[in-house]
């Protein structure tokens, strides 16, 4: 009997029709890829600590995660940016040692007519009525009560003779992140300061004073095997960073190792200077997670780009790998001034050093410009793009994934031979050349697909064999070349003021 049946018994004498069905040339991959987003949970937050939790929508991570915690920040910039993902959270506790991160607004006259001032704390928008008569304390007291009304706000804020002092809600040095500022929008948004009244921002509008930083490792566990393909990292010092990257990484316990197989991408941003990125960049060197710099005056905190940033990249990268990321708006996030914006020679220099980009579209709306990672030399400190850009490793699981689909379901139980045996059409049995036609055949589906090109060099290249010492075991070297992008037009114009008499212009 030649036919490989898996369930029919071969003594099996019972009359008369039997069927067992084989699903194995039907199938087609289907993948789940959920978002995660990690960050700090406060006391109010019902759910579990370090425990990954699904979410479906911004009300359920702020009941999980508390009102005004990171994780409720997150939450409304991701769903802002992508409403049909699947989305996880990851709930971490704020350093049990660490300090909240503090600053003062100081009202230093009062004003001498009526008007509105708008209060942006964390990218969120505040209006506080102001009369004419007001002291400088009952103008501190009004804009206490209007920033402690949204229950969503990260800071907390209080009022002690016309000084009005913000403090984060969570401990950490993270929280040195909030900005905070009045009339941000200006006159553009009818955002102007009543006559007589003005303040004096701390730490020139930034909160300070915060530190501590997260303890990832329990969290890290808890993952498991769970595929979490797009992850957004507020935590960028080196400890959270380390943690991540190994967790993602190439070892044999990272999920691009060899073992496990899981692959994900993970996705941060980290407020400097254009100096103090330039310097922390070359730090960094990871194939797997891509930190997006931004200004120092950019209103939206860290994490609010960070999960919208991963929201965008994660909606774009599921329905195309192979697509670039530029121009994606990010939406929800509050630019910096115009006049405070990086350069574009300064946002390629940070390219340079393994930070992803980002500048602001005609609509005012920030968007990804360059989607780089942090990866930037080999092992042996050379120069090095093979990981450049998140394009590529995105690329590469798509067609690893479809690749492993195939074997796996076409191939579960079979037989290995040499090439050249004679058995039965039917059989189990799989020889190198039937494999490597397999290779071939879904590597021009990937072709058709737009994942990779140049099947003819690839089937050259590609080798299958058996292993010399080990006859069970088929070894392969699989030599994709990986689609590109389109990310630049270069145009030499030879212009002419006229064409010699004697040449032939006519335009083809």
């Amino acid at each position: 009997m030649p036919i490989s049946f898996a369930s029919i018994p071969a003594n099996w004498k019972q009359p008369l029709y039997w069927v067992e069905v084989d699903p194995s040339k039907a199938g087609s991959l289907t993948l789940r890829q959920p978002a995660l987003l990690f960050g700090y949970m406060l006391a109010g937050g019902t759910a579990q600590p370090n425990v990954p939790v699904p979410i479906g929508s911004v009300s359920e991570a702020q009941e999980l995660a508390g009102l005004g915690s990171m994780l409720d920040a997150m939450a409304q910039s991701f769903f802002k940016n992508s409403a049909s993902q699947e989305v996880w959270m990851v709930p971490i506790p704020e350093p049990a040692t660490g300090v909240a991160a503090a600053a003062t607004i100081t009202v230093s006259n009062p004003p001498t007519q009526a008007g509105t001032i708008y209060v942006y704390v964390a990218g969120r928008r505040v209006p506080v009525g102001i009369s004419a008569n007001d002291t400088p304390t009952v103008v501190a007291a009004a804009i206490v009560a209007a920033i402690n009304a949204d229950p969503s706000m990260e800071v907390v804020a209080s009022n002690a003779a016309a000084v009005v002092t913000l403090t984060a809600k969570h401990k950490g040095a993270d929280g040195n992140d909030i900005d905070f500022r009045i009339n941000y929008a200006g006159s553009i948004a009818a955002e102007s300061m009543p006559p007589g009244l003005s303040f004096t921002l701390g730490n020139n509008g930034k909160l300070t004073g915060g530190t501590g930083v997260p303890d990832l490792s329990a969290a890290i566990i808890a993952l498991g095997d769970e595929g979490f393909e797009y992850v957004a990292m507020p935590y960028t010092d080196s400890t959270s960073l380390v943690a991540i990257e190994t967790e993602y990484g190439f070892g044999d316990s990272g999920r691009w190792g060899w073992m496990r197989e899981l692959f994900g991408h993970v996705f941060s941003a980290r407020r400097g200077t254009y100096s103090s990125l330039l310097t922390w960049g070359p730090n960094n060197n990871s194939g797997v997670v891509s930190v997006m710099g931004i200004e120092q005056n950019m209103p939206s905190p860290a994490w609010h780009v960070a999960a919208a940033y991963t929201a965008k990249a994660g909606r774009a990268l599921i329905n195309d790998p192979a697509r670039p990321l530029q121009t994606l708006a990010l939406e929800g996030i509050l630019p910096a001034p115009k006049n405070q914006r990086f350069l574009l020679t300064e946002l390629n220099n940070l390219a340079g050093v393994g930070l992803a980009t980002q500048g602001v579209g005609a609509d005012g709306v920030p968007m990804i410009k360059r989607e780089s990672t942090t990866y930037q030399k080999n092992l042996y400190s050379q120069g090095d793009d093979a990981y450049e850009l998140v394009t590529t490793l995105a690329t590469l699981a798509a067609v690893m994934r479809r690749q492993k689909a195939a074997i796996t379901t076409k191939f579960p139980r079979h037989k290995l031979a040499d090439d050249g045996t004679r058995f039965g059409p039917g059989q189990a049995i799989v020889t190198p050349k039937i494999v490597k036609a397999e290779l071939v055949a879904q590597y021009r589906q990937d072709e058709w697909e737009g994942l990779v090109e140049n099947a003819t060099a690839f089937k050259s290249n590609l080798i299958v064999e058996r292993d010399s010492s080990n006859p069970n075991r088929l070894n392969v070297v699989y030599p994709p070349d990986l689609i590109n992008q389109l990310r630049m037009f270069a145009v030499l114009a030879q212009f002419r003021l006229q064409y010699d008499r004697g040449v032939d212009t006519t335009i083809a």
